[in-house]
C-alpha cells in the first residue's frame, strides 16, 4: 500500500478497535443467543465499535484490566509476601467476576458456539479453586491434619498462581479471534501457527528478560548455561515442527517445504547448541547457536510469500525483527559479555535488545495471519501504521515485565543493584580462598602444585588452552564437577570444597510461603 494513505486518519481510526480485539482484550462470545448468525458464519454482522455495545467494552477493559494486570502484580506480591498480595487479588477477583456478568448481558453482535465461552469456564473455576486455597491458608490453620498438607496446599497455591498469566493470556487471544469470527474451517491451521509461534517468541523475550535481571543467581547454581536449555528447547520445538507442518500423505502445498525445513533446521542447530554449551571439562559454556537460528528464522520469514502486499511487508517487518533478535543476541554473547556468565551490576543496556526485539517479532507474528490481513487491507490500513501499533504493544508489554521483575528484585535484594550477583561472586571468592588456604595447611608441601592455575581468566569458556595442565591428571569426580559449576566464570578460582548451600537466595523466601 502506498505511504499516502497513512493520511486516512478515519480508515485507521476504523480499524484500532480492531486490532485492539486481536491482541489485547478478554471479549465476550456466548452461545447463548446464536439468533440472528448468518447460516455458515461465526458472528452476527452487528458492529463492534464501542458506541455500538458498551457492556461488551466494559467487559473486555474490566477482563483485561483483572486478568492482565493485576492478577499478574498479586502473584509477584504473593512471591515476596508483601502485604499488599491478599487486597491486590481481591480487588481483582471482584472486578472478573463483575466483568463475568457483563459477558453474559452485552447486545449487538452475537457468536456462535465458540472456544472463549468454553474455556472461560475453566477458567473461572481455576479462579475460584484458588481463591478457596487462598483463604484456607490465610486462617494459619496448622493442627492436626492441616499441619501435613499445609505444605503441599502452599505448592498448589503458587502453582496455579504462576500458571494464572499464562492461561490469562491464551483466554484473551481467543477472545479476540472469536469476536472477529477467525479461525475456522480452512483458516484453523495457519491461524494456530501464527498464534503459537507468536505467543512463544514472547514466552522466550519475557524468559530472556527474567533470566537477565533475576534469574542469574539461580543459572550459576544450576551448573549449565543458558544456551544448554535455549537449544534443548529448539532441539524439541523443530523436531515437533518437523513432523506437524505438513499433512503426511498428502501433495506438498503452498509453504509446507518452507515451514518443515524450518523444523530440520531448528533441530539439528539445537544439538549442536546442545553440545556447544559444555566445555571438555564438563563446565558451562556460552555458544551463538540459538543467536543463529533465530537469525536464519528470520531470514526465512522476510522472503515468505504472501498473497497481499500488506501481509508479505508484515512479514518482511517480522523477519527482519527476529533476525534483528538473534544478531543482538550473539553480539551481546560474543562482544558484551565476552562468553562470560554475565555482568557485575546493571544489566548492559545493549542486553535489553534481544528479548524487546522477540517480544516484537512475536506480536508481528500474531497479527499477520491471511484474515487478519484481509481485514486491514480492505479497512485501507497501511503496513507502518499497523506495524507501529504491533511495535506499541511489545513496547508496553516489556515495560510490564520489567516493573514486575522490579517489583521482586527490590524485596529480594534491597540493599543492591547487582539482583545478587556481586555478592554471589563475592561470596564465592571468600569461599574458594578459605579452602585453598586449608588445602595448604593440610598438605603444606604439595598444595603449590595441586591448587595453583596460571590461567583462569577467560570465563565460562575456558579455563587453559589444550597442552596446559589445570588439575593433576585423575578422574573427575561429581563431587569436583559441581564445585567447578558452582564457581564457573569466576575469574582465576577454583573451590576445593562441595557446599551444597544456596548463594544469595532472595531474602524471607522459603517453600512455606503462602505465594500466589
Amino acid at each position: 500500500m502506498a505511504y499516502g494513505q497513512l493520511g486516512h486518519s478515519s480508515s485507521l481510526l476504523r480499524a484500532v478497535p480492531i486490532i485492539a480485539f486481536v491482541l489485547l482484550p478478554t471479549c465476550a462470545a456466548h452461545d447463548h443467543d446464536a439468533d440472528g448468525i448468518p447460516e455458515g458464519a461465526a458472528v452476527s454482522p452487528e458492529p463492534i465499535a464501542a458506541g455500538q455495545d458498551s457492556i461488551l467494552w466494559t467487559h473486555i477493559l474490566l477482563q483485561g484490566l483483572a486478568f492482565g494486570l493485576i492478577f499478574p502484580a498479586g502473584m509477584v506480591l504473593g512471591i515476596i509476601r508483601s502485604r499488599w498480595h491478599v487486597p491486590v487479588q481481591t480487588l481483582g477477583t471482584i472486578i472478573s467476576i463483575v466483568a463475568w456478568f457483563l459477558g453474559h448481558r452485552h447486545k449487538g453482535r452475537k457468536f456462535a458456539p465458540n472456544i472463549h465461552a468454553s474455556f472461560a469456564s475453566s477458567l473461572m473455576l481455576m479462579l475460584a479453586v484458588q481463591v478457596a486455597i487462598g483463604v484456607y491458608l490465610k486462617l494459619h490453620l496448622t493442627k492436626g491434619v492441616h499441619s501435613k498438607i499445609r505444605r503441599y496446599v502452599v505448592n498448589v497455591h503458587g502453582i496455579i498462581g504462576k500458571l494464572m498469566p499464562v492461561v490469562s493470556w491464551v483466554q484473551m487471544l481467543f477472545g479476540g479471534i472469536t469476536a472477529l469470527g477467525f479461525c475456522r474451517d480452512d483458516h484453523l491451521g495457519q491461524c494456530v501457527a501464527h498464534f503459537i509461534m507468536g505467543s512463544a517468541f514472547i514466552g522466550y523475550g519475557v524468559i530472556m528478560t527474567t533470566m537477565l535481571l533475576v534469574g542469574q543467581v539461580w543459572l550459576r547454581r544450576s551448573g549449565k548455561s543458558q544456551e544448554f536449555f535455549d537449544s534443548t528447547l529448539i532441539a524439541a520445538w523443530g523436531t515437533v515442527n518437523t513432523f506437524t507442518e505438513h499433512r503426511w500423505g498428502t501433495a506438498w502445498v503452498k509453504n509446507d517445504i518452507q515451514h518443515t525445513s524450518m523444523g530440520i533446521v531448528w533441530w539439528c542447530a539445537g544439538l549442536v547448541g546442545i553440545w556447544l554449551s559444555r566445555s571438555r571439562g564438563g563446565r558451562p559454556k556460552r555458544n551463538l547457536i540459538p543467536g543463529i537460528v533465530l537469525l536464519l528464522t528470520g531470514w526465512g520469514m522476510s522472503a515468505h510469500p504472501q498473497s497481499l502486499k500488506l501481509s508479505t511487508m508484515v512479514h518482511t517487518a517480522f523477519g527482519y525483527t527476529l533476525m534483528a533478535a538473534g544478531a543482538t543476541r550473539m553480539i551481546e554473547i560474543a562482544f558484551v559479555l565476552r562468553d562470560s556468565r554475565g555482568l557485575v551490576g546493571e544489566p548492559n543496556s545493549f542486553q535489553h535488545l534481544p528479548p524487546f526485539l522477540l517480544c516484537a517479532s512475536g506480536f508481528l507474528f500474531m497479527g499477520a495471519t491471511e484474515e487478519q490481513m484481509k481485514l486491514l487491507s480492505d479497512a485501507h490500513v497501511t503496513h507502518v501504521s499497523y506495524i507501529l501499533i504491533l511495535y506499541s504493544f511489545a513496547f508496553l508489554l516489556y515495560l510490564f515485565v520489567n516493573v514486575l521483575l522490579h517489583i521482586y528484585a527490590v524485596y529480594a535484594w534491597p540493599d543492591s543493584d547487582s539482583n545478587g550477583r556481586r555478592e554471589s561472586r563475592m561470596l564465592s571468592r571468600s569461599r574458594s580462598r578459605s579452602a585453598s588456604a586449608a588445602g595448604g595447611l593440610g598438605r603444606s608441601g604439595t598444595s603449590k602444585r595441586q591448587f595453583s592455575t596460571p590461567d583462569l581468566t577467560d570465563g565460562m569458556n575456558g579455563g587453559l588452552s589444550n597442552g596446559k595442565i589445570r588439575m593433576p591428571r585423575h578422574r573427575q569426580t561429581d563431587s569436583q564437577q559441581i564445585r567447578d559449576a558452582e564457581t564457573f566464570e569466576l575469574e582465576g578460582l577454583i573451590s576445593d570444597v562441595e557446599d551444597d548451600e544456596d548463594t544469595m537466595s532472595p531474602k524471607g523466601i522459603d517453600t512455606d510461603v503462602e505465594r500466589a
